[in-house]
């Protein structure tokens, strides 16, 4: 029985990057011998065991042979028998199987210290082929490294390619999707995770509302970039650089998917956008199964987005009720996010990237009056009740309006 530390362990060790979880492979061991030396077993579709101390997973070195189309349809052979090797040889990319003896050794039969130190994402064997999720995980990669200088292989592109053309990504579901989407957005540069899928042809079958953006034009006085999809990828890039959590990245990235649907003949404004868009977001979060609170903030940004980047020539009742409309009385949270989500919208544009955006203040500083306003004390003013949210409304709007002549002033 030997044991090894393999896949991102080691390296991250080797990028001199944090190293948050550890992985091991055990060579010549049965299901038994783990058990019997306290090891508890876990999962049901191979055989991986966690330690009786560090907790950690020590999985016995197996094979895989594709069986069925999709990402299911495996038999695994986990004997004794089975190499280190041979157990490298089915993992995705070079740089990710690699593995270290207990002697600190580096052990690496597939050139992954060599794609490590050329920064090139290759996949091990043609085996890659034949698991649709690797194309997402590779796109996830590159949304993680390509800040350190990465790219994805011309010929592991080009099987990528080969794979959506095979209609591999077809079998693909929604969790797993949004399993790597979710992770991809929190990456150093989520924008690259969209790119690399639209590259190998994935994304219009994957992910086929952000597809659509491409090709779409905008008012260039505006928008120097011009096309849709160019601007969403800035847009993220500005979520990344702002170090915006998970949800306001995904409302980032749904904000204008009105504008694929624009027709053509209006080009390249985008008349009515926003109401389209939140219909889009809302049935995309659905289909990938998106927490509440992420698509909650998608459908909010994309309908209302462009309120708060006029928030200085709206009246004072639509101000109002916008920041109504994000529940910020009890969600004080979402208001934050979603000011961001705008800011990053506002800077995601050719030229604009360091531009001030006064509308994100001026936004919260209504919010606040609006707070302000004791709803309490009008209720206990107020004999019918029927006519109290009106009141209440009334009363906020006059909060506003003052503010509003302040800030003009």
């Amino acid at each position: 029985m030997q044991t090894y530390l393999v896949g991102g362990a080691v390296r991250d060790a080797l990028l001199n990057r944090p190293v948050t979880d550890r992985d091991w492979v055990v060579v010549g061991a049965t299901p038994h011998v783990l058990e019997s030396a306290g090891y508890r077993q876990v999962g049901s579709d191979f055989p991986v065991f966690l330690h009786p101390d560090s907790g950690e997973e020590y999985a016995l070195a197996r094979t895989e042979r594709k069986t069925s189309a999709g990402y299911h349809g495996f038999s695994v052979d986990a004997g004794t028998h089975v190499t280190l090797e041979e157990d490298l040889q089915r993992r995705d990319l070079t740089i990710n199987a690699m593995a270290q003896d207990e002697q600190g050794r580096l052990i690496d039969p597939w050139g992954g210290y060599s794609d490590l130190t050329d920064k090139l994402l290759r996949h091990v064997s043609p085996a890659f082929a034949e698991d649709p999720v690797r194309i997402l995980r590779t796109a996830r990669f590159a949304a993680r490294y390509a800040p350190l200088g990465f790219r994805v292989a011309d010929e592991t592109n080009n099987l990528m390619r080969q794979m959506v053309n095979d209609g591999e990504a077809d079998a693909l579901v929604a969790e797993r999707v949004w399993q790597e989407l979710s992770r991809a957005l929190v990456e150093p540069a989520p924008q690259m995770f969209f790119a690399t899928l639209r590259n190998c042809g994935a994304l219009s079958v994957i992910l086929p509302e952000i597809d659509a953006l491409w090709g779409v034009p905008q008012p260039e006085q505006h928008h120097p970039e011009i096309d849709c999809g160019a601007h969403v990828l800035k847009c993220l890039e500005q979520a990344a650089t702002a170090q915006a959590d998970g949800p306001t990245r995904f409302a980032v990235l749904c904000h204008d998917l009105g504008k694929a649907t624009t027709p053509k003949d209006i080009w390249p404004k985008h008349h009515g956008h926003e109401d389209r868009g939140a219909v889009i977001a809302q049935s995309f979060s659905e289909r990938l199964r998106a927490p509440a609170d992420w698509r909650q903030l998608a459908v909010l940004t994309a309908k209302y987005h462009t309120h708060c980047h006029r928030a200085g020539e709206l009246r004072a009742a639509t101000l109002v009720d916008t920041l109504m409309a994000t529940d910020f009385l009890r969600r004080p949270k979402r208001l934050q996010q979603f000011l961001m989500a705008c800011e990053c919208d506002a800077r995601g544009r050719l030229g604009f990237e360091h531009a001030s955006y006064p509308q994100a203040a001026l936004m919260q500083n209504a919010a606040n009056v609006v707070a302000e306003v004791d709803a309490g004390k009008l209720a206990k003013a107020t004999l019918d009740k029927s006519t109290l949210p009106e009141i209440i409304r009334t009363a906020r709007i006059k909060a506003v309006k003052q503010l509003l002549t302040v800030s003009k002033n």
